[in-house]
C-alpha cells in the first residue's frame, strides 16, 4: 500500500511517500480501504514537533488521525457484519494511507444517503461543534460570535447556531472567507484581520473561540457581563490568555480546552445526530480542498497559509491507481 511517512520533524518537506506492506486486523480489528482521510490542523503541530505527547514515538512515524472508506477484512473477534459497510475511523496514526487498520470500538458507520467526503468532514469537525453547542447552549434571539467561522469545525457551528435560532456572527479573515460565511447564513461576518474588528462585531452573548492567542482575547472582550465564552482551539499558534479569575469577575461561564476530552464519550451519538443533518440537506459541510497523496505536503501548506474554507482531504488511491483526483 501506499503510505506518508514523516521522516523528522520539520516543514511540509519532511512529508513523504513509502509503500508499505498491508497491514492485517488482529484481534478485534478491522481493515480499511480508504477512500479519504481527512488532514487536521493538528497533524501540522504534530509533524513540527510542537506536542511530541500525542505521538506513539519519535520520527519516522504514520501521520493522520482520521479515515474514511470500506471495510475489507475483519479481525478475530469482530462481527463480519462489517464486512463491505462504509465506515470513518478515529485513528492515533497511519490515516494518510491507501489502507489502515482501527479498533471496532474506533469505527463509526456511514449512512447510505451521505458519501464519505462528506462524512469525514462531519466525523470530528461536525460531532465536535455539536458539542460544543451541547456544552454551551445558546438560545433563540442570542447574539453569537463564531472565530474562526470558514473553517471545518467553524463552518458547521455556524450552520448548527442559525437552526438554534442565534444571531450570529462569524469572524475570519479575506473577503472569500467572508463569503462563505454569509453563505451559511450567518447574519453578519467580520474581518479579524482588520483594526476595530470587535467592535463590529460586539457585545455578544456567546463566543466560540478556535483561535485564542490575541484574537481570542479581543473576542472575549466582546462578551457581555454575564455571557458565556468557550474555547476549543488554538489556530493561532498561541495558548488562550483568559482566566478563570478573570471571567467570573465578569460573570462569564468559561470553557476551556479541557473540554475537548469529554466530548469522546458521545462522539457515535453526536456523528449520527449531525449525519442525519447533512443528509436532509439542513446543514452542508463545507470540503474545502481535495488533494492527491503525492500532493501532501501542498496540502499542509494550504492549511498552515489559512488558504482555505472548509475540511481539507486526501484522496489516497490503490496500488497501481493514479492516487485520487487532482486538487479542487
Amino acid at each position: 500500500m501506499r503510505q506518508v511517512e514523516v521522516i523528522e520533524f520539520g516543514g511540509p518537506e519532511v512529508l513523504t511517500i513509502k509503500e508499505s506492506p498491508d497491514p492485517r486486523p488482529g484481534p478485534g480489528q478491522l481493515l480499511i480501504d480508504v477512500a479519504v482521510a481527512g488532514v487536521q490542523s493538528l497533524d501540522g503541530y504534530l509533524r513540527r514537533g510542537a506536542w511530541p505527547d500525542f505521538l506513539p514515538g519519535p520520527p519516522p512515524y504514520a501521520p493522520g488521525l482520521e479515515a474514511a472508506g470500506v471495510v475489507a477484512a475483519v479481525g478475530d473477534g469482530v462481527d463480519p457484519a462489517w464486512l463491505g459497510r462504509r465506515v470513518v475511523a478515529s485513528l492515533t496514526g497511519g490515516g494518510y494511507a491507501s489502507r489502515v487498520v482501527a479498533g471496532v470500538d474506533d469505527v463509526l458507520p456511514v449512512r447510505d444517503d451521505l458519501d464519505l467526503e462528506q462524512a469525514m468532514a462531519l466525523l470530528h469537525d461536525g460531532s465536535t461543534a455539536a458539542a460544543l453547542l451541547e456544552e454551551t447552549p445558546v438560545e433563540a434571539g442570542e447574539t453569537v460570535l463564531v472565530l474562526p467561522a470558514a473553517g471545518g469545525l467553524g463552518s458547521v457551528l455556524v450552520q448548527l447556531a442559525v437552526i438554534a435560532g442565534a444571531r450570529v456572527i462569524g469572524a475570519a479573515r479575506g473577503s472569500a472567507k467572508l463569503s462563505v460565511i454569509k453563505e451559511l447564513g450567518a447574519d453578519q461576518a467580520v474581518d479579524y484581520g482588520e483594526p476595530g474588528w470587535p467592535d463590529q462585531a460586539g457585545p455578544v452573548d456567546v463566543v466560540f473561540d478556535g483561535v485564542s492567542g490575541d484574537l481570542g482575547r479581543a473576542a472575549f472582550g466582546t462578551v457581555r457581563a454575564g455571557g458565556r465564552y468557550a474555547n476549543y482551539g488554538n489556530a493561532s499558534g498561541a495558548e488562550s490568555f483568559v482566566t478563570p479569575d478573570e471571567a467570573s469577575g465578569r460573570g462569564i461561564r468559561l470553557r476551556g480546552m479541557e473540554q475537548l476530552e469529554s466530548f469522546l464519550a458521545e462522539r457515535s451519538r453526536r456523528f449520527a445526530d449531525v449525519q442525519r443533518l447533512a443528509a436532509a440537506g439542513t446543514i452542508r459541510p463545507i470540503i474545502g480542498r481535495t488533494y492527491p497523496l503525492d500532493q501532501v505536503a501542498e496540502a499542509h501548506r494550504a492549511i498552515e497559509a489559512r488558504e482555505i474554507s472548509g475540511k481539507v482531504l486526501l484522496i489516497p488511491g490503490r496500488p497501481g491507481e493514479p492516487g485520487g483526483a487532482p486538487g479542487r
